[in-house]
């Protein structure tokens, strides 16, 4: 647990480090995905799209721990409120990015988008984006390292 006078400490990771796990995880679920959807030729630009939460992501997460977790309170329901929100409203512009890929992919190839563009749905990447960070965190928290759930991480 923090305390008020607990300086964070900023998450520092090498870029390689960085880009080997996160490019691992878009390939490895976009091989599942078009697995699972029988279009092994779509495996290239769902890796492409699958970066944006795995690479994206990665940025999300640490904007807030190096830049808004030091500026708040450290009382830890402001935190957990706060990451989540970061979460969230990280998840929501990730899944535009992933989106504006995907036209700009379609627009190459002569394609068109069948996706519904339904607002009513706007916030469903921001919840499923909290829900993969828990996950990852989980994880995180299982081998011992510090993770959202210990306040550490």
């Amino acid at each position: 647990m923090t305390t008020p006078e607990t300086a964070w400490q900023p998450f520092r990771e090498p870029l390689r480090a960085t880009l080997t796990r996160t490019v691992a995880i878009a390939i490895v679920v976009a091989l599942i995905v078009s697995q699972s959807m029988h279009a092994p030729g779509l495996l290239p630009l769902l890796a492409l799209l699958f970066l944006w939460p795995s690479f994206g992501g990665h940025w999300v997460d640490l904007s807030f721990l190096n830049w808004l977790r030091p500026r708040l309170s450290s009382s830890r329901p402001l935190q957990v409120a706060a990451r989540l929100l970061v979460w969230f409203a990280g998840g929501t512009a990730l899944a535009v990015g992933m989106l504006l890929t995907l036209i700009a992919y379609l627009a190459t190839v002569g394609g068109q988008a069948g996706a519904s563009s339904s607002w009513a749905k706007w916030w469903i990447p921001g919840v499923a984006f909290i829900c993969i960070e828990l996950v990852a965190h989980a994880a995180l928290q299982l081998r011992g390292r510090p993770s959202f759930f210990d306040g550490q991480g």
